[in-house]
């Protein structure tokens, strides 16, 4: 119980919770995605899904209240996460389409692709969102 506690007291810790049903349900919405869309664009339209979910469980589990607007906050995080979508897009797309085919991996090469591209920006989005998206709004003097 304790490890539990201390796991959820920690801001980063639930920031990868968070992340991971994200990830997942942007993994997960891409696959239903590509049935009716080019992988490419499902790729865009799952991570979407994907940054409003994180968004959402972000303000709930993770972040302080900022002072800001739902609609500023949303646009802020929406900015952090073009830099994240284009690492995302860039990983998923490089491996399945150009990286996998060169080393003759075939086993679901845009699962894997897509998982490991989900994953990369970790890091990179949890310092944009903690200092930029949910950091709170500085008081007028």
């Amino acid at each position: 119980m304790t490890f539990a506690r201390n796991l959820l007291a920690n801001r980063f810790a639930r920031f990868l919770i968070t992340g991971g049903v994200a990830a997942g349900v942007n993994v997960v919405s891409r696959y239903f995605l590509s049935t009716a869309m080019e992988y490419r664009w499902a790729v865009i339209v799952a991570y979407l899904c994907g940054m409003t979910t994180a968004w959402v469980l972000s303000r709930l589990f993770v972040f302080e209240e900022t002072g800001r607007s739902r609609t500023a906050e949303y646009a802020r995080f929406g900015l952090v996460n073009v830099v994240a979508a284009a690492q995302v897009w860039v990983v998923s797309v490089g491996l399945a389409e150009y990286v996998f085919p060169k080393l003759g991996f075939d086993w679901h090469p845009e699962d894997v692709a897509h998982v490991i591209g989900v994953v990369i920006p970790v890091f990179t989005s949890y310092l944009g969102h903690k200092h930029f998206s949910f950091a709170p709004l500085k008081p007028k003097t």
